[in-house]
C-alpha cells in the first residue's frame, strides 16, 4: 500500500463519468461524510453533504451508503431524503432505496458475542461498549490518550480466547475495535453491487479507515477509490481527499459531470 501524494488527480475519471451509461457512488459514513464525534449519536454529516447527495441522486446516480453502523443509525443521522440505498453493519444489513430490508443470516455465535460484551463491562468499559448486529465494539475516541492507549492494548488480549475458539474477526477502526462474526464485509458489499451494475458503469468508493480497505481492494481496477482523511496514510485507494473542502469539491464535480450544476 502507498501513502498518497497531493498531486494525484481524478480528471480522467470525471471524463469517463460524463459519458458512462450508469453512475454509482459508494460512500462510507463516519469520517467520510460526517466528521468524527465523541458522542456517536451526534455524528451528523457536513452540512453541505445531504443536499449535494440528493442532487446527485436526482441526476441519476445510484448512491449507496456502506457503513459499520447499523442501518437504523444511518437513517437517523444522514439527513439524506429521500433515503439512498444503505448497507449497514459492514454489509450484514441492506436497505434498498425502495424501502425493502434484507439481513444476512448470522452464524450462531451469539454466546461468544455476549461473552465479549460481558468482558468489556467487567473491565469497566460499559460506557465505551456498543452492541451491533453481529458484533460488539469498544470506543475510545475523546478519552485521555493514556487511557485510550491502555484500552487499545488490553482489549485484544481480553478477547483473544474468544478469537481462538470461534470464527470471529477483530476489526480496527478509527477510535476503536470491534469483534465480529465471520460474515460479510464492506468488500463483499462492493462486489455484490458491482455484479448488479451494467457494463461500463462509472463507480467510485469513498472511505476513511482500515475497514474501508477491503472495499478499496474489491473495486480496484473497476472504478475510483478515494481515501477521505485530514492526513494521508498507507492505503490501497487511488486518490486522497481532505475533508470537508476536497470532499465537497469532489461531490460538486460529480454533479457537474452528471449534467447538474455544481
Amino acid at each position: 500500500m502507498n501513502v498518497l501524494e497531493r498531486q494525484i488527480t481524478y480528471g480522467p475519471f470525471l471524463e469517463r463519468l460524463r459519458s458512462a451509461p450508469a453512475r454509482v457512488l459508494l460512500l462510507d459514513y463516519d469520517g467520510t461524510l460526517a466528521p468524527f464525534c465523541v458522542d456517536r449519536t451526534l455524528a451528523f454529516p457536513y452540512p453541505e453533504v445531504p443536499p449535494l447527495v440528493v442532487r446527485i441522486m436526482r441526476k441519476g446516480t445510484r448512491v449507496v451508503l456502506i457503513s459499520g453502523r447499523p442501518v437504523r443509525e444511518i437513517l437517523l443521522l444522514s439527513g439524506i431524503c429521500p433515503q439512498p440505498e444503505v448497507w449497514g453493519s459492514h454489509g450484514l444489513e441492506r436497505l434498498k432505496a425502495d424501502g425493502r430490508y434484507e439481513v444476512s443470516s448470522v452464524p450462531a455465535h451469539k454466546d461468544y458475542l455476549l461473552a465479549a460484551e460481558t468482558m468489556l463491562r467487567d473491565a469497566g468499559l460499559g460506557s465505551q461498549t456498543e452492541i451491533k448486529p453481529g458484533g460488539v465494539a469498544v470506543h475510545w475516541r475523546g478519552l485521555d490518550p493514556a487511557k485510550a492507549e491502555r484500552i487499545a492494548r488490553e482489549v485484544p488480549r481480553l478477547w483473544k480466547p474468544l478469537l481462538d475458539r470461534a470464527p470471529l474477526r477483530l476489526l480496527e477502526f478509527d477510535g476503536g475495535l470491534e469483534i465480529r462474526v465471520a460474515g460479510p464485509g464492506k468488500g463483499d458489499a462492493v462486489r455484490a453491487i458491482l455484479k448488479e451494475c451494467e457494463p461500463g458503469a462509472a463507480v467510485a468508493y469513498l472511505g476513511d479507515d482500515q475497514t474501508d480497505e477491503d472495499a478499496f481492494h474489491a473495486l480496484k481496477g473497476n472504478g475510483l477509490t478515494a481515501l477521505v482523511r485530514p492526513q494521508s496514510r498507507p492505503t490501497a485507494a487511488d486518490i486522497w481527499l481532505q475533508p470537508p473542502h476536497e470532499l465537497l469539491h469532489f461531490l460538486e464535480e460529480w454533479l457537474r459531470a452528471s449534467g447538474g450544476q455544481g
